[in-house]
């Protein structure tokens, strides 16, 4: 099959391929590492930037839980029992 033929059919279709080394629901430990300008504490899992809402720019691992996760970010909240911030 031609190369231009196999652009147009695949047009459209999720050419997405990264996977995310974070999934919806799952528990991570994390240090936060910035502030995001809404305040929420910022981190990082394989270079993907999560916001973790009431988290603060220092805090040391923190357990986390993951809201949503999307294109080029996620969003979390800290884990019930998380204790270890500083």
């Amino acid at each position: 099959m031609p190369t231009i033929l196999r652009l147009l059919m695949s047009y459209g279709q999720n050419t997405n391929s990264f996977s995310k080394p974070v999934e919806t629901g799952k528990e991570y430990t994390v240090d936060i590492t910035d502030t995001g300008r809404g305040g929420d504490g910022i981190a990082r899992i394989g270079g993907l930037v999560i916001f973790v809402k009431s988290a603060k720019a220092g805090d040391k691992n923190v357990k986390i839980k993951i809201n949503s996760v999307g294109s080029r970010f996620a969003t979390a909240e800290v884990a019930a029992g998380s204790t270890d911030t500083t």
